[in-house]
Parts: C-alpha cells; sequence; structure tokens
C-alpha cells in the first residue's frame, strides 16, 4: 500500500508496508500548492496538479526525476483517475481519457452534467476501464462508460438526490454510491446496473460521505464521512432463496415480519430492510475531509484514513 500526500510546498510518497512506521519513497517541492497527486499503483508514474496552474495536468517519472508530458485543459482540473490503460481527467462540465501507455487523448465527453466536485470513479481492472460520473446535477442518476470500447454503457437510478460518492470494486464488477443525504449507500452489478445491496449508515442526521472504498476481495465496504464515525459494511453472499426459519417463536415472528413488509409503502418497506454497518470506528476529530481504505498490511486487514489535517489513523 501507498500514500500519496499533496502539500504547499509540494507532494510526498509514502509506502504502508507496516502500520508502526510511514516510510518516505520520495519527496518532490518543484511545484508549490499541489491539490491533487495520483500515482499507478507502485510504479514511478505519478500525476500531479498545482493551484499555481490548476488546468495543466503534470505527469513525471519520478525515479529518474523526469517529467514525461504535461496537457492543458479549458478549465480548472477537479480530479484525475487512472489505471494501467487509461489517465481520466475531470473538469466541472467535461470529461478527457487519455490512453496511458502514449498520453494520446481517446476522448473528450462534453456537456455534462455541473460537476462541481469532480465526482468520478475509475475501475483499477483495466481489463474493463468502466468509468462513472453523474448523470445529472439534480437527481441521483449515475453514468456508465466503458473506457476501453469508448462507448456509453448504462445510466443508473440510484438516489434521489444529487451523488456525493462512486466507488468501484477491484474488478469493476460492482460499484458503491450514496447521495449528497449521506444516510443510505447502495451496491449495483456492473454492468448491468442491478441493485445487490442497500446500506443504511444513519437515520438522525444527514451528512457528507467523503470516500466510498471496497475491500480487495469485495467483502466488505467502507464510508467516511465529516462526521467522527467511519462505517464498515458487509457485503453477505446472495442467495436466491433465503434458508428455511427454525419453526420457533422467533422464526415465526420472522416470518410475520418479512410479509408484513409487502404491505408497507415503498420507502418504509424499503428502510426495513437495510442493512447496518458492521463494525464503526470512531476518530477522535470531526468536521475534516478524509479519505478511507481497506488494506492488508503484515498480513492483517486494516482500515485507514487520511485526513486533510494531516493525520492518518490505521
Amino acid at each position: 500500500s501507498s500514500l500519496a500526500i499533496g502539500t504547499t510546498t509540494g507532494y510526498r510518497l509514502f509506502s504502508l508496508s507496516s502500520v508502526e512506521q510511514l516510510d518516505q519513497v520520495h519527496e518532490s517541492n518543484e511545484i508549490p500548492d499541489v491539490y491533487i497527486v495520483e500515482r499507478l499503483f507502485s510504479s514511478s508514474l505519478v500525476v500531479v496538479v498545482s493551484h499555481a496552474k490548476p488546468q495543466q495536468m503534470n505527469v513525471y517519472h519520478f525515479k529518474k526525476g523526469t517529467e514525461i508530458c504535461n496537457y492543458s485543459y479549458s478549465s480548472k482540473i477537479l480530479s484525475i483517475r487512472l489505471n494501467r490503460q487509461r489517465l481520466v481527467v475531470c473538469l466541472e462540465e467535461s470529461i478527457y481519457i487519455h490512453n496511458i501507455k502514449d498520453m494520446k487523448l481517446l476522448k473528450t465527453i462534453l456537456d455534462t452534467p455541473p460537476n462541481t466536485t469532480g465526482l468520478c470513479a475509475l475501475s483499477i481492472n483495466h481489463a474493463n476501464s468502466y468509468l462513472a460520473y453523474p448523470g445529472s446535477a439534480t437527481s441521483g442518476e449515475i453514468a456508465l462508460y466503458d473506457g476501453n470500447t469508448l462507448k456509453t454503457a448504462c445510466t443508473i437510478p440510484a438516489h434521489d438526490g444529487p451523488l456525493a460518492a462512486l466507488a468501484f470494486n477491484s474488478t469493476g464488477s460492482k460499484l458503491a454510491s450514496a447521495s449528497e443525504k449521506g444516510t443510505v449507500i447502495r451496491v449495483f452489478s456492473i454492468p448491468g446496473g442491478q441493485k445487490l445491496y442497500e446500506f443504511r449508515r444513519g437515520m438522525k442526521r444527514y451528512v457528507n460521505i467523503s470516500s466510498l472504498v471496497f475491500s480487495m476481495d469485495s467483502q466488505f465496504l467502507c464510508a467516511s464521512s465529516n462526521t467522527e464515525t467511519v462505517h464498515v459494511f458487509k457485503l453477505e453472499h446472495l442467495t436466491d432463496s433465503r434458508p428455511e426459519e427454525p419453526p420457533t417463536w422467533s422464526g415465526y415472528m420472522g416470518k410475520m415480519f418479512q410479509a408484513a413488509t409487502n404491505y408497507l409503502p415503498a420507502q418504509v418497506s424499503g428502510m426495513m430492510n437495510q442493512d447496518r454497518a458492521f463494525a464503526t470506528v470512531r476518530l477522535n476529530i470531526s468536521g475534516q475531509r478524509n479519505i478511507c481504505a481497506l488494506s492488508t498490511i503484515q498480513k492483517l486487514p486494516r482500515l485507514l484514513v487520511t485526513t486533510s489535517d494531516g493525520h492518518l489513523y490505521i
């Protein structure tokens, strides 16, 4: 696992091979006020964007200390996503898809719905290179695009309100989403767009979900927000039919409850069928923008949360 951080003086790359310490792999002070830094897995390729030139993307080979190329765009770069096949640059109303091997521009998606946060997700599995981004500025519609064939795959009506977070699993077969309301997280099959899971983060308050991430084996989904609580959900294996309840009082009540939901309004019935968090973690801060990750370090599964004030929690 690795960690990339943009700072007022440049950027830093760290290796997370143990929980005891962070090993700094590289530090660059050549470009100040870096607000985007993306590393291609554990390779030497790193993409950097600075507040000094927010419309310009710089691609470096940091081990050689050389700039591979740079590209300028019509407006501020809001986010960058990359895998071993594609590099995606997201502006407020357009998306650019490059071939990462020669940086050739393959496709420009123009007139996308206003996307002020640069929300988008790219599958790290380059065999499909699916790209997800908001299909509407007023509703929670997801536009799914195939980065390899350069064609629209489908649209997914995921939420009632505007989207706040998107994340693919490692194989690109599942997509998680959350709206600005932040109470419900949904997982869809890819490329079909069928809803597989629905998780409830909470009911009492709306939150801004800043990060969604799957574990590498897709068994867990982590969500962090502007609150102090980080939620981990477990994706149970789906079966066509549930096992028959034993002939007990609790089994009888379970059947009655399940039958009752069929007669309730769809919104209430849906809330009753939503799964809650498998585990939660409380940070000692709130209100900080953060990013979470689920990784294996020293042969054990770890939850990592890094915050905008420069802290890393493991």
